[in-house]
């Protein structure tokens, strides 16, 4: 996912130091070239030899060590730089960046960088509060940094408060935002919806479906690394909410029609993955549905249509996209849907195909749209995600 791209560690002298080389890990297992920057005080923390292990480049410190692969080392890396996370980040080195101070390695091939900043502080909660810092903070954003926010938590010193750097997933998912992908979609909206509606029937059973939900947040997150505002309405699911994606939670199919259309009209391009429950209990005289151990069957009237609905309401220049999942006659049922939805693609799967629909990592696909149909083969939900907002952005608006 990363081949070809540059990313700098900058370590400062914080106990959270030892979370680095498990990030230096997982951004080398992306194939990524990895930088690590240390200040003097990071070294009483850890060992520069256990990023030169992990990353197989030098460690840099020094700025008037001799030993170096390049001329004006500071220089070179920072015309390499793809994004640069200082991580964690002391009130010290805060300071120092937000006011122009490049007295060592670190600071100075950070202000020499042209490319995206991210600064993840880590300190004491009184620290982290102190106006000073806080100015400081403000500062960097005022000059296009990105502050990652601290966690709340147990500190070092067994105080409780926020000023813990978050854990090496969430700063990994901050890089990733910014070079992952190219941000082809950056100023649209996208809309998608996922996972699973329910229908109460009493205060214990509910009708759902299987579906996890696992297909639309491929697509959300897709849609945010490629650069768009993305909305996630989105009932019961088996997965988190990807990161950086506004979250719009709902449980029954009325819930998620009335979010639905009231983001639409702003939207540039809908997806909607969500699998709704067709059916919903009917209502009864006193509002519950009663049943006798002789009949054990349940009133349902159909829910309203949310695909259809977008269908004859499309903004004009909006692209909207349907799933389809079928058991028979998968390609005439899917194009007769591309046709009645007003959908602009519809992306069919067959129920009875291995590796595809409900629950599983991976899916099978064919994209349908006016000009014809795209099979896409055997492949992560991630990669289909990116195959149907590729064919999305092709297509006439």
């Amino acid at each position: 996912m990363l081949t070809g791209k540059t990313v700098v560690l900058a370590v400062t002298g914080s106990i959270a130091a030892y979370k680095i080389p498990n990030l230096a890990r997982m951004l080398k297992k992306l194939h990524c070239d990895v930088q690590v920057l240390m200040t003097r005080n990071a070294t009483q923390f850890i060992n520069p030899i256990t990023f030169e292990s992990l990353t197989g480049n030098k460690c840099l410190i020094d700025t008037f060590d001799r030993n170096f692969q390049y001329s004006v080392e500071h220089v070179a890396l920072a015309k390499r730089a793809d994004v640069v996370l200082i991580a964690p980040a002391s009130g010290n080195v805060i300071g120092k960046i937000a006011n122009g101070i490049a007295d060592d390695m670190l600071t100075t091939t950070i202000m020499a960088c042209p490319c995206k900043k991210i600064v993840s502080p880590a300190m004491n909660h009184n620290m982290f509060h102190n106006p000073i810092v806080q100015d400081n903070l403000q500062k960097l954003q005022r000059f296009g940094y990105e502050i990652v926010a601290p966690d709340r938590g147990m500190l070092a010193n067994g105080d409780t408060g926020d000023g813990r750097m978050p854990e090496e997933k969430v700063l990994l998912q901050y890089i990733l935002k910014e070079i992952a992908c190219e941000k082809d979609l950056a100023g649209k909206k996208v809309l998608v919806t996922a996972g699973a509606t329910r229908e109460p029937i009493d205060a214990v059973r509910f009708i759902t479906n299987h579906s996890s939900g696992k297909m639309g947040c491929a697509i959300a997150k897709a849609a945010m690394l490629r650069g768009a505002e993305v909305t996630l309405v989105h009932g019961h699911m088996d997965v988190e909410v990807p990161m950086f994606v506004k979250s719009v939670s709902v449980q029954t199919a009325q819930q998620m029609f009335e979010a639905v259309t009231e983001a639409a009209p702003e939207q540039d391009i809908i997806v909607k993955a969500a699998a709704v429950a067709d059916y919903t209990p009917k209502t009864v005289a006193d509002g519950k549905i009663k049943k006798s151990d002789a009949d054990l069957s349940i009133p349902l009237a159909r829910t309203r249509d949310i695909l259809s609905h977008l269908g004859e309401n499309k903004q004009p220049g909006q692209i909207l996209c349907g799933f389809s999942m079928e058991t028979d006659n998968v390609l005439e049922n899917s194009r007769k849907k591309l046709q009645s939805k007003h959908c602009d693609m519809i992306c069919a799967n067959s129920l009875r195909s291995a590796g595809a629909g409900f629950g599983v990592d991976t899916n099978i696909l064919t994209l349908i749209t006016e000009e014809g149909t795209q099979e896409l083969e055997l492949m992560s939900k991630e990669q289909a995600a990116h195959e149907i907002l590729t064919k999305l952005t092709q297509l006439p608006r």
